[in-house]
């Protein structure tokens, strides 16, 4: 926060659509609209630094793009990491873009299951900002080993299984923001609680913080908005247990996945959206999430999950991510962004679970310029 109360915008590339943002600080909120015209070069306010100075952020295109002394030139940014668990020995797939020694985002995938295909939509926002980025597929999804051993799945070990690559990349407090979107939302929210001494900043996306309430809003608030005879025919289907009937498909894309997952014609979802749910580990899936879209339930492991009561020990600057139209309830989502030591709370206004797609310029916006307060000091001000 700059002095006053005032918000800081830090820089602009290009023109800055409509922003909600609300920063909170022990509870309190600030909210604002932002528009800025185009700009020709980097603009700063609120006694930032000017656009000349070292501040990492203004790395030109040369240094960001200069693999030169990195050990992955080779292969393009791609390395297998070893990850020891219970059960021997395995790798993971992470690829790396870019050079930033102060502003490192390691992006945790939703599912569980799923992979870092999700989020290729990176690739059009943080190399202009000068970030640098790692996908990941944690173990048992796409490009990562694939035990499918049901005694690893389980949040300690996946856990675990950051902490090991945050190490074998040289992630540290000085330059680490974790991301996760949905499962990785969760996931981040785990790690940041055993291990946020390392973090220098913290992103959650479209994640709620409680199952039973993501069960309670699924139930009470996303269901009934289908037509009551579609509903009808969806919680029959789920109480025999049809869940891989093809109608179940048929009806919950039609009139849910459209609606709340990507808000887009199913026939033009994007091919990265397509290949992530053609290669979706559903085993994990199901072990983990269990087979309902209307919440967690059954015996899946997650199904208690309820980290609301330890939000106020997360001390690090974080972001919130909510949408709209999200299958996660956007007003917990704001509630969380207060309860966390540091927190911003960033609406998609015309976003769903995935609003890094149907709502790209507001998301990546919102998410840059905390990457970049954070780098500023502007949360310790």
């Amino acid at each position: 926060m700059a002095p006053d109360g005032q918000y800081c915008i830090l820089a602009h590339y290009g023109e800055l659509p409509d922003l909600t943002l609300r920063e909170t600080n022990q509870n309190s909120f600030i909210n604002m609209k932002m528009h800025a015209p185009i700009l020709a070069a980097l603009l700063f306010v609120c006694a930032c630094s000017s656009p000349h100075s070292d501040n990492p952020s203004n790395m030109d295109k040369q240094q960001y793009l200069d693999y030169s002394d990195r050990d992955d030139r080779l292969t393009g940014g791609v390395r297998m990491i070893p990850i020891e668990t219970p059960s021997g020995t395995f790798n993971v797939w992470t690829k790396r873009t870019g050079n930033n020694p102060s502003m490192k985002v390691l992006i945790l995938h939703g599912g569980p299951g799923a992979s870092h295909e999700l989020y290729v939509p990176f690739d059009s926002y943080l190399p202009h900002a000068g970030i640098e980025y790692y996908y990941y597929d944690q173990l048992d999804s796409e490009f990562s080993d694939q035990p499918n051993d049901t005694t690893l799945w389980t949040l300690p070990r996946f856990v675990e299984e950051v902490e090991h690559v945050r190490t074998a990349l040289g992630l540290d407090q000085s330059n680490f923001y974790l991301y996760g979107q949905s499962w990785g939302g969760l996931l981040a929210i785990e790690y940041a609680l055993k291990y946020q001494q390392h973090l220098k900043g913290l992103i959650i996306s479209n994640m709620m913080s409680s199952v039973p309430a993501y069960n309670k809003y699924a139930n009470e608030v996303l269901g009934p908005q289908m037509p009551a005879e579609v509903l009808a025919e969806v919680k029959a289907l789920e109480a025999n247990g049809d869940y891989t009937n093809p109608r179940y498909q048929e009806l919950l894309f039609e009139h849910y996945y459209t609606a709340h997952v990507l808000r887009m014609p199913i026939d033009s979802w994007p091919a990265p959206i397509n290949r992530a749910f053609s290669t979706i580990n559903y085993n994990l899936y199901l072990y983990m999430q269990g087979p309902s879209e209307f919440g967690i339930v059954g015996n899946a492991k997650l199904r208690n999950w309820d980290r609301s009561g330890d939000l106020s020990s997360i001390t690090v600057p974080t972001l919130v991510i909510g949408a709209e139209y999200d299958t996660m309830d956007p007003d917990h989502m704001e509630w969380m962004a207060s309860q966390v030591r540091k927190g911003r709370y960033l609406h998609c206004p015309d976003g769903s679970h995935l609003a890094m797609y149907d709502n790209q310029e507001t998301y990546f916006t919102g998410m840059v310029q905390f990457v970049r307060d954070v780098d500023s000091g502007a949360f310790d001000q």
